[in-house]
Parts: C-alpha cells; sequence; structure tokens
C-alpha cells in the first residue's frame, strides 16, 4: 500500500487513530453495510438515505467525533443529500434486527482479525464456547415526543440483552427489544435459538430459569447460573466445604431440577463472602452443569466472577461511547445508538488486540478505552479532512493477512504510556460533615489561606 507523506505523518503522531479508522474502513464498508440492510431489512427500503450513511453519522455521535446527530447533518448535509427529517424518520423505523445485524457482522470480521494476529485472550474454560449473557435496559430519554410531553415518568426507549465473547473481548450479539418495561426473562426464547453444543453460558440470576437451564441442556451445553431464589431445586447431597476462593469459602452439593417431567442433576455451587454484596447479601448461590473434573467447585466460584466484564462493557459504552442519546425517544432509533456503540467498543477491543499483538498480552488490561477513543476524538475530524475517504479505500482489497501486518506496522510506533488507565486508591468511606444553614457557601480561597498559616505557624 502506497502511503502520502501525510499519511505518514498522522502515522506518526496518532497511529491509534489511523488504526481504528482502518478497521472502520473494513468492516464498515459502505457495499458491505448496504448489502447487509437489503439482506435484513423486512419493511425498511432504501430511496436516497443509505444504510450505510446512517452508521458513518452515528459512528461520529457515539465516538465523540461531533455531539450529536445534528451537528453530523449540518456537516454532511450535501454528502448526505436528504433533509434533516427524512434522517430522524429513517432512524426512528429501523428495525432492530438489522441494528442486530450490524453488531453480528462487525463482529464476526473483527474476530477473524483478531484470530490472525494470534491475539485472542487465554481462554476461561479450555475446551468450551464461553458466552457471557448480561442485560441493559437504556436510560431515559427527553419527552420530546408528542406521547411523553405530558407524562412526568422517565421515559424508557428499550433494553436489551448482550452477548460477551470473553476470549475475543468482543461483544458478539444482541436481543433487543422495543419494550422498555419488558422483562429481561422474555427475551431468552429468542437467546435459546443461539445455543449450541460446547456452549458455557455465564449468566446472572434473571435468567436462572428452568425453562432456560433445560434449553441449554437439550442443546448438550453447559449452564454456569446464579441461583434464583424462586427456583425450586431438591437437595440430593449435603453441602460440603470445597476450599477458599477470591472473596470466600466455597461449598457445594448436588442437587436436581425438574420441568415438566423431566429432571437435571447439577452442582450448587455456595459462595460465603468475606465482605456483604451492595444489597447486603452475605452469600452467592451458583448453579452448573459442568463437568467436576473439567471445573473443581472453586473454579466454578472464579468463573463467575468474569461476569463482571459485561458491566465493565455495559459502563465502557456508556460513558465513552455514549449509547444513550437522550434526544433519541423513539425505540428503534435508540436500540440503533446503543448498537452502533457496541461497535464501537469492539473496533477499540480489536485495537487493543493489535496493540498486544505487538507490544504483549500484558497492556490488555492496562490500556484505556477513555484515553484510546479521547485519541480519536481529538485526532479524527482533522484527518479526514487531510485524508479524505477515497485514500483509504485501498484498504478493503487486502487480504486479511496484508492488513494484519500493516495494522501490526501501525501499532509498533504507538506510545503505550499515552493510553495507560490510571489506577486509583480505593475509596475510603467518609462522614458528610453537618450542614451549617448559617454558612450555606464558603471562600475556598480563604480556607487554603487558612490551612496554609495554621502549617507555618511554630504552634
Amino acid at each position: 500500500m502506497w502511503l502520502s507523506p501525510i499519511f505518514e505523518r498522522f502515522i506518526e503522531k496518532s497511529p491509534v487513530t489511523v488504526i481504528v479508522r482502518a478497521l472502520m474502513e473494513v468492516v464498515l464498508a459502505e457495499s458491505k453495510l448496504d448489502d447487509l440492510f437489503e439482506n435484513t431489512a423486512q419493511t425498511g427500503y432504501t430511496r436516497e438515505l443509505l444504510f450505510s450513511t446512517l452508521v458513518k453519522m452515528m459512528t461520529q455521535v457515539v465516538c465523540s467525533v461531533r455531539q450529536s446527530i445534528g451537528a453530523v447533518y449540518k456537516a454532511m448535509s450535501e454528502e448526505i443529500g436528504v433533509s434533516k427529517s427524512a434522517v430522524y424518520d429513517k432512524l426512528n423505523r429501523l428495525e432492530p434486527n438489522v441494528s442486530k445485524a450490524l453488531v453480528k457482522s462487525t463482529a464476526i470480521d473483527l474476530a477473524r482479525i483478531i484470530h490472525q494476529l494470534g491475539a485472542a485472550r487465554r481462554e476461561l474454560m479450555p475446551g468450551y464456547r464461553v458466552k457471557i449473557l448480561d442485560g441493559n435496559g437504556l436510560g431515559g430519554t427527553e419527552h420530546r415526543l408528542k406521547v411523553l410531553r405530558n407524562n412526568s415518568s422517565g421515559a424508557l426507549p428499550g433494553k436489551s440483552l448482550v452477548l460477551l465473547d470473553p476470549s475475543l473481548g468482543l461483544a458478539t450479539d444482541i436481543f433487543p427489544c422495543e419494550d422498555g418495561h419488558a422483562q429481561e426473562r422474555s427475551l431468552l426464547p429468542e437467546v435459546l435459538e443461539t445455543v449450541e453444543a460446547g456452549d458455557l453460558w455465564i449468566g446472572d440470576r434473571n435468567f436462572c430459569t428452568t425453562g432456560f437451564i433445560f434449553g441449554i441442556e437439550s442443546q448438550q451445553a453447559f449452564f454456569l447460573l446464579r441461583q434464583h431464589q424462586n427456583l425450586p431445586w431438591t437437595e440430593e447431597t449435603e453441602l460440603l466445604y470445597s476450599g477458599s476462593s477470591e472473596g470466600g469459602e466455597v461449598f457445594s452439593q448436588t442437587v436436581v431440577i425438574s420441568y415438566e417431567g423431566q429432571s437435571c442433576c447439577c452442582r450448587r455451587v455456595v459462595v460465603q463472602l468475606e465482605q456483604p454484596t451492595r444489597e447486603g447479601e452475605t452469600q452467592i448461590a451458583l448453579l452448573t452443569n459442568l463437568p467436576k473434573t473439567d471445573a473443581p467447585s472453586i473454579l466454578v466460584a472464579r468463573l463467575y466472577r468474569k461476569r463482571w466484564t459485561v458491566e465493565t462493557l455495559f459502563q465502557v459504552a456508556t460513558e465513552t461511547f455514549h449509547c444513550e442519546i437522550k434526544t433519541l425517544g423513539y425505540p428503534r432509533a435508540a436500540l440503533f445508538s446503543f448498537c452502533m456503540a457496541l461497535v464501537a467498543y469492539n473496533l477499540f477491543s480489536t485495537l487493543k488486540a493489535v496493540l498486544a499483538s505487538v507490544h504483549g498480552s500484558d497492556c490488555l488490561e492496562q490500556l484505556s478505552y477513555y484515553y484510546l477513543a479521547d485519541e480519536l476524538e481529538g485526532t479524527y475530524r482533522g484527518m479526514m479532512i487531510a485524508l479524505p475517504s477515497e485514500q483509504w479505500r485501498d484498504l478493503q482489497s487486502k487480504s486479511l493477512t496484508q492488513l494484519s501486518s500493516l495494522l501490526q506496522d501501525w501499532a509498533a510506533v504507538v506510545n503505550l504510556k499515552a493510553f495507560t488507565a490510571t489506577k486509583r486508591k480505593p475509596k475510603q468511606k467518609k462522614l458528610k460533615p453537618p450542614y451549617d444553614p448559617a454558612h450555606p457557601h464558603v471562600s475556598t480561597a480563604r480556607l487554603l489561606a487558612q490551612k496554609k498559616k495554621s502549617r507555618a505557624s511554630p504552634n
């Protein structure tokens, strides 16, 4: 690939931005996105505004290159070629299955790159395809829609279940729902359609239902779920001590679960916690059908702790990639923005994998999504002025091997120290000082001066 002097300059000064833009060019190619829409949309159709244009616009918003869809429209109005209302109308009508397909398709492409780089993470359970499932409810939107203007309650635009592959660090699937009040469990039948033999599904107690457990069992797959208190079970053996693990003492027993005339024998692992949870619970109980030979009870307890990886994903998607755009009140538009935030998360997870393939796997946990995204935010717009889209299209014709080699060449010049997460000391609980109504305000400068004076005083 021939690179202009300007291109070389950006590789030298902001290789992170170049790598992310290169990944976008490959996995978010316009022709690929428009074909995905045509093959997936059931009622939607294309007239003048392409699906790839919506993706390009939303990418800039979730990555904070621009602050809103309106701001993107003003910058791209000539390229878009339709009115702003037409843009919002298409966003509001975009079918959830199209957004779902976007997450799955791009995750598959990025997974290929990670495997080509040899940058997959260490497997949590060798011999099993570990899938971590968790739910996410979108935050309340502004009351811009007519049906919301006379309603003071929080307007919830939807929720979803998200699937994380911990070996890749990618959100590989999503099960979106437009009803913000729907139970997460109502989406489990759709999830069960994706279960395959050899899977290991890890989830919290919301997914601990007899239907889900037996659905996984019927596919010769495995589960590790936190026990819900309403799940019926019968004790087969007494609870026996298994050893200690991070956070507490581990006990286990054999139990039987029944459902529609069928029985399932599984293990119940109980962790007596050293510190209570936020809800004040002193123990957690887990249910699993993993063989003891592959997963002793202490390992089961450790595996469940990895479920927090998904919650970290949601935090990054919310705080760094702005998955909740409060001005998008229509459920379909809000779910699309969330899916685009997952795509952005996956792009940056792949960026971390590229860097790890060059600088070593230790940097995976040290690199901060916040600082990486901040680099893109500060450089992207200027780079796209100096290097317009035409100069990136050659990347689409590259083989996987050629592309991976280019990405690693660019990653070699990245200064990792600029993107390392800052370690903070654990917060200590402090009593809040009493409020003095006689002194509702204080002067910071005077307080600092008093402190300085007291230090200087010999007494």
